[in-house]
């Protein structure tokens, strides 16, 4: 049976360090019963984050939390907004948001997924690409791609892992868990079986 997460003897997968991209395993799954979630793993099979959503008790409420359960990230969809806007906070804080993340409504930009701002501001980051597909990428004010979620490639050939799992490749500098915050976020704004 071919395993989910990443091999660590895979080059294909680079190493943590300061210098490389740090390439984690997302898995659309929760490790509990009964509930939808994420399961992630780094470069060495060990899980580094997880979400766990009952269905009842946490509409428009996702938590990321690290392996042991700590809450890193709360995200929270914004009630009274045109469109379909999301605010990301630190801890289980729900003041003073981190990130406020909108889909993008516009035409004009079809490639565009989602701008992701801090505060009042210009769009910090934009979302590219097809969600669907697991085609992605988060680029900075500069056009700079920080993050990106690309279709997990099994080691053995003709083994086929679906979209439930693939790769999530964060650059040098840019912050995991605030990654690992836009996939939860493009599954809820584009995954047709949403769990909230």
């Amino acid at each position: 049976m071919t395993k989910i997460y990443p091999n660590a003897s895979s080059s294909d997968e680079g190493k943590i360090s300061g210098d490389d991209p740090v390439v984690l395993t997302v898995w659309k799954k929760s490790l509990l019963l009964n509930c939808e979630g994420f399961t992630v793993f780094d470069p060495h099979g060990n899980l580094v984050y997880r979400v766990d959503n009952y269905m009842a008790a946490t509409k428009g409420h996702i938590i990321l939390m690290d392996a042991s359960g700590a809450t890193l990230l709360t995200i929270r969809r914004k009630r009274l907004s045109l469109g379909d806007t999301w605010l990301i906070f630190d801890g289980e804080t729900v003041e003073d948001p981190r990130f406020t993340v909108r889909k993008n409504v516009s035409l004009l930009n079809s490639r565009c997924l989602a701008h992701v701002f801090q505060k009042k501001s210009l769009p910090l980051y934009q979302i590219e690409g097809s969600y669907s597909r697991r085609c992605c990428a988060v680029y900075d004010e500069k056009r700079r791609r920080v993050a990106e979620i690309r279709q997990k490639e099994a080691a053995v050939t003709g083994v086929a892992f679906g979209k439930d799992v693939f790769r999530l490749e964060v650059q040098p500098g840019f912050d995991t868990e605030v990654a690992m915050g836009m996939v939860i976020l493009l599954d809820q704004m584009y995954a047709s079986g949403r769990f909230i």
